[in-house]
Order: C-alpha cells, then sequence, then structure tokens
C-alpha cells in the first residue's frame, strides 16, 4: 500500500514555490521521490531549489510572472524540454489585498482576480494539454476555507477562492476519462506570510483559535501529507474534490 503513494522518477511543477505552502508542497513532493521545478515571481525559487536537489532529487527553477502568456509558454515549454513530460501540477502562486469592500481599489480586485484565478485556469490549460497527451497527470490547486465562505475584508481573495474550487470541480468533470485528476486543497488557518497580521492580532487570532477544534493553528508541515496524496497513485479515483485540511474548522 505504500508504495502507492511513492512519487520516484515524476516530474512536478510548482507555481509559488518560493515560500510558505508552495514550498511545503515542493518539499513535500521532493520527500516522496519527485523531481521538482519551482517557480517564484517575487520571491528567488533558488533556496527551495536547493532544499530539493538536498533531498537527492532534480531541481529546475523559475522566476517570472504567470500572468504573462508568454512566460507561462516559456516555463512549460522549457520544462518539456528538460525533462519530456510534466506529471504533477501544483497551483499555489497567489495574492491577497485586505479591506473593506466599499473601499476596495479596482486594481486591487484585478490584481487577485487575474493572479489566483485567471492564471490558475491559464496554467491547468497549458499543463493539462500535456498530461492529456501522457493520459496520466495530477494537478491540485490550492483553494482556501474562503472556497465556501466570504471572510471578512477580502472580498477578491474570497471570490477568486470560490472560483477556484469550481474551476477544480469543472476541470475534472472533462479531464478525468483521460487519466488526468484535477483536485484542490483548502487550507485552514495556516501560519504563513499571508496570514502572520491575522496571527499577530491577539483578538482574530484567539476568536480564530477558539474556533479550530484541533486547539492551534496549522503549520506547513500538517499540509504535506494531503500534497503527496493527490499528487501519487493513492489518489487515482479522486477526482473534483476540495481536500479540506483545517483542524476541523468546517466541522465547527
Amino acid at each position: 500500500m505504500l508504495e502507492t503513494f511513492n512519487l520516484a522518477g515524476t516530474k512536478a511543477l510548482v507555481t509559488g514555490g518560493a515560500t510558505g505552502i508552495g514550498r511545503a508542497a515542493a518539499l513535500a513532493l521532493a520527500e516522496a521521490g519527485a523531481d521538482v521545478a519551482v517557480l517564484g515571481h517575487a520571491h528567488d525559487p533558488g533556496e527551495t531549489c536547493h532544499a530539493v536537489e538536498a533531498l537527492g532529487r532534480h531541481a529546475l527553477s523559475f522566476q517570472g510572472d504567470l500572468s504573462q502568456a508568454e512566460f507561462r509558454h516559456h516555463l512549460v515549454s522549457e520544462i518539456l524540454r528538460q525533462w519530456g513530460r510534466v506529471d504533477i501540477l501544483v497551483n499555489n502562486a497567489g495574492t491577497i489585498a485586505r479591506g473593506p469592500a466599499v473601499d476596495l481599489p479596482e486594481a486591487d480586485w484585478d490584481r487577485v482576480i487575474e493572479l489566483n484565478l485567471t492564471t490558475l485556469f491559464r496554467m491547468c490549460q497549458s499543463v493539462g494539454r500535456v498530461m492529456i497527451e501522457q493520459k496520466r497527470g495530477k494537478i491540485i490547486n490550492v483553494a482556501s476555507l474562503l472556497s465556501f465562505s466570504g471572510g471578512i475584508n477580502v472580498p477578491a481573495y474570497a471570490a477568486s477562492k470560490g472560483g477556484v474550487a469550481q474551476v477544480t470541480k469543472a476541470l475534472a468533470n472533462e479531464w478525468a476519462k483521460f487519466g488526468v485528476n484535477v483536485n484542490a486543497i483548502a487550507p485552514g488557518y495556516i501560519l504563513t506570510s499571508l496570514t502572520r497580521v491575522l496571527y499577530e492580532d491577539p483578538l482574530r487570532s484567539r476568536q480564530i483559535n477558539d474556533r479550530i477544534p484541533a486547539g492551534r493553528w496549522g503549520s506547513l508541515d500538517d499540509l504535506k501529507g494531503a500534497f503527496v496524496f493527490l499528487a501519487s497513485r493513492a489518489s487515482d479515483y479522486v477526482h473534483g474534490h476540495v481536500l479540506v485540511v483545517d483542524g476541523g474548522w468546517m466541522a465547527r
């Protein structure tokens, strides 16, 4: 049974892999045996790549703007040139804008929707074509608890992550017959650079922590098993699922 979780010999691409959840995903896949191409934008993915290589795997480093079609084409083409295939895609690149909805600038709405939803879909398209031709592949989109609820002062983020859940299901409906699994992970309150502002707010942090049945915020290590499961043969019959990893938040 454990062999079905083995990713030895597979080739993965993780977007937003320089820090936070993306870095955790890249390392989890590498620990399970995958070679990993790591994409960063604002942050250099080099450190993550070094960590992948320290695990005895191969790594490719890319830095650029995924919202640019030319860069997306270059990214996928270069991975195919060097490795010949893409077995796993983790769509983690994302951003957030905080503030009351009534005052949200148009530019902030557009920026969040473009990266979190539109660019994610375009990456699914680009890599999905490769996977359909291969007759096999695993796409893991990073959703959120705000795929299910509206949140507070993050309307664009909530809209984008709701869209991520629906895109995941829509693509699964079309691509399952080709042997391509499209699923998502919805992390709960995981301590990262994006959530630190909440974690360091005494009132909001206590309110959040009090609702989590597990009694604590999640760590990046808490997500690793979910990424490996959805990337491996163990999840071959799992399609269109949004896997919540939240310490029980949604069950409360």
